[in-house]
């Protein structure tokens, strides 16, 4: 008999009886058999590692055999690889059968492949396939190997390959010369290795397979005797028997026959433990047993992913992963069970299979399921299976050998242990190792701890030691081991040990209806389960979960038993729960109890229930999952049992030692009854259960598990705390409802709290869990408020249930949300749940894995999402059918607003249809289409379709990026594409705006037509933009002659589009011919060509002029058909034309002559190109600017430039540079056009427009020497009107320098010559002062840091006076003649500066002996020229001799000052000014000697000079003078030391009668005004009222010498004293009693409170003050009353400053008693008062009466808009005012639109404070129209009030009226860049402005130079403060260079700008007027 060779797939796990599956066969000639079925009917005897399985084949029928025909055949199996031609199954691992036909015709007997009959082709197979494996075993034998190669090769010399010391290399050579020889030497060398060597038996089997057994030949073998079917067998026996002695034969045998037997032992305890006999002995208990599960098996749903996905799963549980989804081929896809274990192979190598799950989704039963079908012979490849739970695992404390974990924890060997073990190294490919729950081991999984240098089989390890082992193939490597866990926890090791990762996801729809019906098979209403599942969206989601699905069965069944009609189910998992342990409890009782029965059960078992929770939390708690016997109280195991609640089993602790163990049915039931216990149990409190509860992570460390038993333990807390679950708990806990209750809302603060805390993806979907368990719809709704911006979900996958808690929380939320999903996996019915989700705006989809079916689930979910605005579905598979569907179902979405389709594989648009159908979106506005492939015919026949879209805004297409855009509806016009453009008196065509962008597609000169009548079809095009495509000079020449028959009203790009100098002649023609070309920017290197356009609204009405512009066509047909032609400009830049180019541009240039801007930069025409520019320049009529940069023009041009200023008038400004980077820059003025009366000539001539601010001339960074400055003098000379020249950064040297200035009277219009950054050396800086003895027209002469200098010039008037200023240049004493000589020529000098310089005592003694010689009346600046105090003394002593020298400022040390001013003649009035002089004792004993010279002196004022005590009493009686008065002022720190009567004792040492005493300690000074000469005959009528008053005899001199000196006493003001109670005695009795005491100051001082009721009182005596001064002096209210009744004695009072006090309400409305008689007052300061409406109506009534009010200050107060009219209106009284000072109140509009009523009848007033009152817009445009009418306004503060850009722009438009203005505030008042423009045309306006503030605004560049433009209009500007703007680079280099004009202002305020650091320090050494510091 011939056996067939067929090959069968492996079966896949079915249920045993169930009906046979249609196999088919392969056979390598044609089978003649029909469709048959293989059925196994048997297992045979195992002989020599083979097995005889029985089998019988049946057909359906046979060619040429008998009908109904039925063979019976025995087959061989022996484990092998697919081969390669079995195509049909070359994704599917397969078993070789032989099949021994018995009884089939011989007919058919012909067409069967004998076993071995093989090919070369399976030869060359079985070759490859055994060869790693046969090099290594061989290595180990090379002599033999040599020796036996010899005889099979005896032709060869194979000598040089037996000194190789790589015995692989050896081997592995010898075998290639063996397979060389051919496939007979081949065959016989792998017999004979078979014969002589003891080979593994996988490696035996190949071998024989492929090379044939023995020598028997072919046909031998195939006409062998039927009784050979078991040849195979024999043929081993016989090789064996030859191979081996007798005693390796017997050895093997007994270790063949002891594997054997070990196997059959292993497949009978398997049957046991997982079994058909198990399961038959669990049926006949399971009535007993309820939650056996051990229902008919439903193959689970399993999706193979890739392990580069593993990391992200378990580093971060369920973490977000930032970043794109998984490619394509990175997708789930799905696998059967068999596949798994498709690809083991003898490699050698250990294959880890990694399965992960969510609990419930049946990971422990698919293993024991496998298991159970390894024993039924399913798994032919693995011969022995072992597996292992973790949760057992976790039992053991002891170390392990490998021997030990397999035999004494799951099997022992009957006999021969050792032996068995063997085997199972031999034959480690055969054996499959499985490990369960990984997430349940207890441990840590450390693989530090795993053995180091390579275990050894005796080693005792730990079980995560031997776990790590076995997984890297440490141990019994080339085994297979299968690990399943929670997709929570994975050690670092795994991450490249998987070679297979899939996830469990337990059933799909189709699953859960087959397990229901296997369910339901017996009961009637099976049909009704099944539709009451199919009906419920919620349940069947929970039933996805197939443990879930048990337990929803459980409750259907019992509620269908119950009540058939009306089913209600439980809403939550947690109820579901409850509902399964009250049927377990109900099911014991004979007949279904009511609910009032089921009650009385619970609490018949109430004990035993709580004993149960107890258990569970306390194993949670501890990390245990099994427990013992003594563990668990005998009535709970009682209960658990017989309710099928806990699983008992046998726990191997210690070698055969076993002892029985208990768990919960299910991990899941456990955490229930923990949450339970946590609920009930009256030891645990609120916190404790706070504690519990938490979303947060689970691990502290990658090793070390935290809470990982928990996974729904917080999911059950939360439904427990449901008030549906309130009643159970009550029953358990025994307690009442207000106790539940309490605990029930712990866990509800608890999730609130959670909402508001940092969650990620997975969390989020876990507190959504958690709220839907609540089935609270407040506490939802608070938690998805919270949640609103956290819908981001990346990389991690969602199930249905998933879906259902989050859509729950969503839409109890009260806001349209967001919603993402990247990289997420999810089934297509998740989509279904997502379809009831009404509060999303946003969906958003990222995944490979959406395709068209995908979206085509998502298009029946779209509908019932109303509030979508934004569809996203990216990143997909979705093709264009899968897109027209979506576009479809989109369009029903009449709220949808954006599409987003990026990145799928549309390809090829159904673009009609699509169109259409978006067409009909009202509120579509964009829709992406970006990354799909589209041809660029799809994108032609796009851009057709959507440009005619009436609602279509703009088609952008650049490379893969395709975006089509929507106008807004605005209701106009209905949104379809059938709506063509048809325009009729009727209904005209609506205002759009198109855009078009076709860039990066390739587009051709092919293509051009096409998109010429593309273009043509859309009257309404903005810009079209075709860049980066290959339209060539022809393409675009095209478009261009189009140009004028299309509406483009902005843009057209035709960059990037290979254009020549052809190409771009064409393109400036362009501008001829079509009228409305705006502007054309072409550039050949950066490949730039855009044409921009004006709008027909802009070009019929353009910018207005002095006369409209006229084409020269039209000029020769009149008036009447003149049309104004738009100015245009032409950019052509960097384009490096050749030379030969240049006439072809020039002919075209000249063309344009409506031309206003020309740039030709970098295009390197030269010299002559210049030249030909210049020669058709005068065609270009409107030419406002020229720019010629980088075009490589020598000096020969510059010359030529400089000439045409004098040929062509109309050039304005001339900027030249010739530096590294060449810039020629011309401006030209506008020309005016007048009608010409020559009929025959144009209509209108050009001339150039009158010149009102001259001409520029600037030349920087060019090298020229004295003849080239000589010949450029020259020509500049005959320039007319050129006011400025720029000769900065030109090196001149001194002899340059000199000849320029030589032409200066020449030039007489010239008004500023700069020349910057030019080195000057000092003779050079001397001719440049002698430069105003040259040309008396000079004003100023600046030169600074011997680098930067300029001359300013004016008109010839001798009567103006000259500045020199020279500051940092290095001047030293030898410079001093020379320089002295040169000023004593001139005598209109006004300044001399020549501050920070060296000058030092030598020089100011030289430039002291020529101030004599110098007769004009001028300010000498010495500052900073190391000046020493021997110095000072020397020019005190000429201040006290020389009569022309009129003051002196001295100041020594930190920023030494010393300014000297000179009088023409001699002024006896002299004022000296010494500060920081450090004076010793011998300086001032020389000090005082010089004063006592000087009796002119009229002010002495010395500053910390080191003046002692007894120093200034010396000093003041050195002061004397002949005549007049003497003001004298000393600030040393020993002022505020000493009391005020030590002053006043130095005070009288003074020479003089004294007028004026100030005393101010916070400032250490002492000031004193004496009068000359001094006067006694008035004396004595004040000493008489020393009678009055008697003090001791020791104070009477004193007092006496007080009266005799401030006799003449005027004024006294103290500031900051402490005033004891006889000081203050003393100035009430004798100082303010003094007949002509005018004022009277005590402000911020000390005084006891007796001493200020004294003080106030003895105000009554001053009759004469007219000014009272009591700031600051924290007067309250209770003090009011008697400075009224002092204010009653003061009839002559004008000023009354009491500000900085807390006189509030009561007290002003007390002081206006005393204001009423007051005729005279002209000044009241009440600020900073806490004055609000109630006093200030008070006062605002007395202000009725006062006429001569000229100041009032009521800053600082609690004033409302209310109490601010009522001030307005008393202050519209007071006529006279001048000063209204009304900062810091609370004001606001109303106030302000008063006071503007107001101010027409202030015309006096000149200062305006309003600062931070709270006006806004409407107030601040009512200020700015009335404030016109006070045009003596001298200062205006608006600051810090919101006043909006209207009131800027209309103050600034008021400016101009305020001609008296010097200063005005706008800080922080929002100003920007916008209203500068207005704003600085004010202030040129403004002539007397001195100071402007516009700090803490934000202007930036713009309105910098706005200013900076203004400033040399502005002469008496001195500051502008421009701090914490927005200014930058430009802003301020424009600042600096305009500054540069204007030499009156003092500095410029640019702190906090965000100017370059470096560029600040820059601009500072330049000009240190520019202030970037904060001080």
């Amino acid at each position: 008999m011939v056996p067939w060779q067929v090959l069968l797939p492996e079966p896949f796990l079915a249920e045993s009886g169930a009906e046979p599956a249609p196999l088919s066969h392969v056979f390598s000639r044609q089978s003649r058999f029909s469709a048959g079925l293989f059925r196994f009917s048997g297992r045979g005897p195992r002989r020599g590692g083979a097995e005889l399985l029985c089998c019988r084949y049946e057909s359906a029928g046979m060619e040429g055999s008998r009908p109904g025909h039925k063979a019976q055949s025995h087959i061989f199996i022996t484990p092998a690889s697919a081969p390669s031609e079995a195509t049909a199954y070359q994704y599917a691992p397969c078993v070789r059968v032989s099949l021994c036909a018995e009884t089939l015709p011989l007919a058919d007997q012909f067409f069967v492949r004998p076993p071995f009959l093989n090919d070369d082709l399976d030869l060359e197979t079985a070759v490859s396939s055994t060869r790693p494996q046969l090099v290594e075993f061989l290595s180990h034998r090379p002599k033999w190997l040599l020796t036996t190669a010899q005889r099979f090769l005896p032709g060869m010399a194979l000598s040089g390959l037996d000194g190789s010391t790589n015995h692989r290399e050896e081997v592995s050579a010898l075998l290639d010369l063996l397979e060389k020889a051919g496939p007979g030497t081949w065959k016989q060398f792998a017999q004979h290795l078979c014969m002589e060597c003891d080979l593994p038996l996988d490696l035996e089997i190949s071998l024989i397979s492929a090379a044939g057994e023995g020598i028997l030949s072919q046909k031998q073998e195939a006409c062998a005797d039927m009784s050979a079917r078991s040849s195979v067998l024999k043929g081993f026996a016989r090789r064996r028997h030859r191979s081996s002695s007798v005693s390796d034969k017997d050895a093997k045998q007994q270790r063949l026959d002891s594997a054997e037997k070990y196997r059959h032992l292993l497949i009978n305890s398997v049957h046991q433990r997982y079994g058909s006999r198990r399961a038959a002995g669990a049926a006949a208990q399971k009535q007993t047993q309820p939650l056996a599960f051990n229902q008919a098996f439903v193959n689970l749903v399993i999706r193979q992913s890739k392990a580069s996905r593993l990391k992200e799963r378990t580093d971060k549980p369920r973490e977000d992963v930032a970043g794109a989804p998984e490619p394509e081929e990175c997708a789930d896809t799905a696998v059967k069970v068999s596949d798994l274990f498709r690809n083991v192979v003898s490699s050698g190598m250990t294959k880890v299979i990694f399965l992960f799950g969510k609990p419930g989704t049946g990971k422990t039963m698919l293993m024991r399921r496998i298991c159970q079908k390894w024993a039924e012979g399913v798994l032919p490849q693995f011969l022995f299976t072992f597996l292992f739970e973790f949760r057992q695992l976790n039992l053991l404390k002891r170390k392990l050998t490998l021997e030990e974990l397999l035999f004494d924890l799951f099997l022992q060997p009957e006999d021969s242990p050792d032996a068995v073990f063997q085997y199972l190294l031999e034959n480690a490919w055969h054996t499959l190792i499985i490990f369960d729950g990984l997430d349940e081991f207890a441990a840590n999984m450390d693989v530090s701890s795993s053995s180091k240098g390579g275990p050894t089989l005796t080693s005792h390890m730990s079980i995560s030691q031997l776990f790590v082992d076995l997984c890297h193939g440490k141990l019994l490597p080339g085994c297979t081991v299968l690990v399943t866990s929670r997709p929570k926890r994975l050690p670092d090791f795994l991450f490249n040990t998987v070679d297979l990762l899939a996830e469990i996801m337990g059933f799909d729809h189709e699953k859960v209806e087959e397990y229901v019906s296997h369910y339901f098979h017996q009961h009637s209403f099976k049909e009704q389960a099944i539709a009451h599942l199919k009906n419920n969206t919620k349940l069947l989601s929970m039933c996805l979960i197939p443990a879930l699905c048990y337990v929803v069965c459980i409750c259907l069944e019992y509620l269908l038993l119950k009540h058939q009609t009306n089913v209600e189910l439980p809403q939550t998992m947690t109820q579901f729960y409850i509902k399964m342990l009250l049927i377990f409890i109900n099911k014991q009782q004979a007949e279904h109890l009511t609910a009032g029965g089921e009650v009385t059960q619970l609490n018949c078992n109430r004990k035993a229930i709580l004993g149960l929770c107890d258990l569970a939390l306390k194993g949670l708690e501890d990390k245990k999952l099994v427990f013992y016997v003594g563990d668990i109280p005998e009535h709970v195991k009682e209960f658990a049992s017989l309710h099928g609640l806990l699983t008992v089993f046998e726990v191997k602790t210690n070698g055969a030692r076993t002892e029985p163990g208990y768990a919960f049915v299910h991990l899941s039931l456990q955490e229930f009854f923990a949450a339970l216990c946590l609920m009930i149990s009256e030891r645990v409190d609120k916190n404790y259960l706070r504690k519990m509860f938490s979303l947060k992570s689970r691990w502290t460390s990658k090793n070390e598990a935290k809470t990982e038993f928990m996974e729904s333990f917080h999911i059950f807390l939360s439904g427990l705390s449901s008030k549906e679950c309130r009643t159970f708990l009550m029953l358990l806990a025994g307690q009442d409802e207000a106790w539940v209750q309490d605990k029930q809302d712990a866990i509800l603060q608890s999730l609130k709290k959670l909402s508001a805390t940092h969650l990620t993806g997975p969390k989020v979907i876990e507190l959504c869990h958690c709220t839907f368990e609540t089935q609270d719809l407040k506490v939802a709704q608070h938690i998805g408020s919270l949640l609103n911006f956290k819908y981001e979900f990346k990389n991690f996958r969602l199930t249905p249930l998933d879906m259902s808690a989050l859509v729950f929380v969503i839409n109890s939320g009260q806001d349209l949300t967001h919603l993402g999903f990247a990289g997420c996996l999810m089934d297509i019915d998740c989509l279904e749940v997502l379809s009831g989700c009404k509060n999303v705006e946003c969906l958003s989809f990222r995944s490979r894995k959406c395709g068209d079916d995908f979206a085509a689930a998502l298009s029946k979910s779209l509908r019932g999402m109303g509030s979508l605005k934004k569809l996203e579905l990216t990143g997909g598979s979705i093709t264009a059918e899968g897109m027209t569907q979506l576009v479809q179902a989109s369009s029903q979405c009449l709220q949808l607003e954006e599409i987003n389709l990026q990145d799928n594989r549309v390809r090829e648009l159904q673009v009609k249809r699509v169109v259409d159908l978006l067409s009909r979106m009202e509120k579509l506005k964009k829709i992406d289409l970006s990354n799909n492939n589209l041809s660029l015919n799809a994108v032609l026949l796009l851009a057709k379709e959507v440009i005619v879209c009436q609602n279509t805004a703009e088609l952008r297409v650049r490379k893969d990026t395709v975006i089509i855009y929507f106008s807004d509806p605005a209701g106009k016009v209905p949104r379809s594409l059938d709506s063509k453009w048809e325009e009729s008196e009727e209904h005209p065509t609506p205002t759009r705006h198109v855009k078009l962008c076709l860039k990066d597609r390739s587009l051709s000169s092919q293509h051009a037509k096409e998109i010429v009548a593309i273009l043509q079809s859309c009257p309404c095009l903005s810009e079209v933009d075709l860049s980066g495509n290959k339209l060539g000079d022809e393409g675009c020449s095209c478009l261009l002659e189009s140009l004028p028959q299309l509406s483009i009203s902005k843009q057209l790009d035709l960059s990037e589009n290979r254009l020549s100098v052809n190409g771009i002649c064409h393109l400036l023609k362009s501008v001829n011919t079509c009228q409305k070309m705006m502007e054309v920017q072409v550039s050949l290197c950066h490949k730039t060509a855009v044409l921009r356009f004006t709008e027909d609204r802009e070009f019929a009405t353009p910018a207005p002029r002095l006369e409209p512009v006229f084409s020269t066509d039209d000029q020769e047909y009149g008036e009447e058909n003149q049309t104004p032609i738009a100015p245009q400009k032409i950019r052509l830049t960097d384009s490096r034309f050749q030379a030969s180019d240049l006439e072809k541009l020039c002919a075209v240039l000249k063309e344009c002559s409506n031309v206003s801007e020309l740039d030709l930069s970098n295009n390197s025409l030269g010299d002559e190109g210049l030249l030909q520019l210049f020669q058709f320049l005068p065609n270009l009529r409107i030419l406002s600017s020229l720019k010629f940069d980088d075009n490589q023009i020598s000096l020969n041009s510059v010359f030529f430039l400089a000439q045409s200023l004098s040929t062509l008038e109309h050039i304005k400004t001339m900027n030249l540079s010739l530096g590294h980077l060449q810039g020629v820059h011309l401006t030209f003025w506008e020309r005016i056009r007048v009608r010409s009366t020559n009929r025959w000539r144009s209509n209108f001539l050009v001339h150039p427009r009158h010149i009102e601010n001259g001409r520029c001339f600037c030349l920087r960074n060019c090298r020229v020497g004295p003849e080239d400055v000589t010949r450029l003098c020259q020509l500049l000379a005959q320039c007319p009107q050129l006011t400025e020249i720029d000769l900065s950064g030109n090196s001149l040297s001194d002899q340059s320098i000199e000849r320029l200035l030589s032409f200066l009277p020449h030039l007489c219009h010239l008004t500023l010559l700069s020349i910057r950054n030019n080195r000057f050396s000092p003779r050079c800086t001397i001719l440049l002062v002698n430069s105003i003895n040259l040309c008396e027209r000079i004003r100023m002469v600046e030169v600074r840091s011997s680098e930067n200098a300029f001359l300013h010039l004016g008109p010839s008037m001798l009567c103006q006076k000259t500045s020199c200023r020279l500051t940092d240049c290095a001047i030293g004493p030898g410079q001093m003649d020379e320089l002295c000589r040169v000023l004593e020529q001139h005598g209109r000098l006004a300044e001399v500066d020549l501050s920070r310089n060296m000058l030092g005592d030598e020089g100011l003694q030289c430039l002291l002996n020529h101030l004599h010689q110098v007769p004009v009346t001028c300010s000498l600046n010495l500052s900073c020229n190391w000046i020493s105090q021997d110095g000072v003394l020397h020019l005190i002593n000429a201040f006290a001799t020389s009569g022309n020298i009129t003051e002196v400022q001295v100041k020594l040390f930190l920023k030494a000052t010393l300014i000297i001013r000179l009088t023409s003649r001699d002024d006896p009035r002299k004022i000296l000014s010494l500060a920081k002089c450090n004076f010793q004792p011998e300086h001032l004993e020389k000090l005082c000697l010089l004063l006592e010279k000087c009796t002119g002196l009229m002010e002495y004022i010395s500053s910390n000079n080191n003046v002692t005590l007894q120093a200034a009493e010396r000093l003041l009686h050195s002061l004397r003078k002949n005549l007049g008065p003497l003001k004298i002022s000393i600030e040393e720190p020993w002022v505020c030391e000493e009391s005020v009567m030590n002053l006043l004792e130095l005070a009288i040492q003074a020479c003089g009668n004294i007028t004026e005493i100030t005393i101010c300690k916070d400032k250490t000074l002492f000031q004193l005004d004496v009068r000359f000469p001094q006067c006694l005959e008035k004396v004595e009528s004040v000493i008489s009222r020393l009678n009055l008053y008697k003090p001791g005899i020791q104070h009477a001199c004193f007092y006496q010498r007080v009266c005799e000196k401030c006799a003449q006493l005027q004024e006294l003001s103290l500031s900051h004293v402490e005033l004891s109670s006889d000081e203050a005695e003393m100035i009430v009795r004798i100082l303010l009693p003094l007949p002509e005491l005018k004022k009277f100051g005590l402000t911020s001082s000390s005084i006891m409170p007796t001493g200020v009721d004294y003080l106030i009182t003895g105000l009554q005596n001053c009759h004469a003050i007219e000014e009272l001064n009591l700031g600051h002096m924290n007067l309250s209210s209770a003090a009011i009353p008697k400075l009224v009744l002092g204010l009653h004695g003061m009839p002559s009072l004008k000023r009354l400053i009491l500000n900085h006090n807390s006189i509030g309400d009561d007290g002003c409305s007390r002081l206006t008693e005393a204001l009423r008689n007051m005729h005279y007052m002209e000044e009241i300061n009440l600020s900073y008062n806490k004055i609000g409406d109630p006093g200030l109506v008070n006062l605002a009534a007395v202000l009725l009466e006062m006429q001569n009010l000229k100041r009032i200050d009521l800053s600082g107060n609690s004033l409302s808009p209310a109490g601010g009219e009522k001030l307005m209106e008393a202050l519209a009284c007071c006529t006279h005012i001048e000063e209204l000072l009304l900062s810091s109140n609370g004001f606001g509009d109303r106030t302000a639109v008063k006071l503007a009523l107001c101010l027409p009848r202030m015309a006096n007033l000149r200062i305006l404070h309003l600062q931070n009152n709270n006006i806004g817009p409407a107030g601040g445009m009512e200020l700015a129209r009335a404030l016109v009418a006070c045009g003596l306004l001298e200062e205006i503060s608006l600051s810090e009030n919101d006043l909006g850009e209207g009131s800027i722009c209309a103050l600034s438009e008021r400016l101009p009226c305020f001609e008296h203005l010097r200063k005005i505030d706008l800080k922080l008042c929002g100003i920007t860049d916008d209203a500068s423009r207005l704003l600085c045309h004010g202030f040129r306006q403004c002539t007397s402005m001195e100071e402007i503030i516009l700090s803490w605004n934000a202007l930036g560049d713009g309105g910098a130079q706005e200013l900076a433009s203004a400033l040399p209009g502005m002469e008496k500007l001195k500051m502008l403060d421009l701090e914490k703007n927005c200014i930058g680079a430009c802003g301020a280099t424009k600042l600096a260079e305009e500054l540069a004009k204007c030499p009156e202002i003092q500095f410029i305020r640019l702190w906090d700008n965000p100017v370059p650091s470096g560029l600040a320090e820059d601009l500072t050494s330049q000009d240190p007027r520019l202030c970037f510091s904060f001080y």
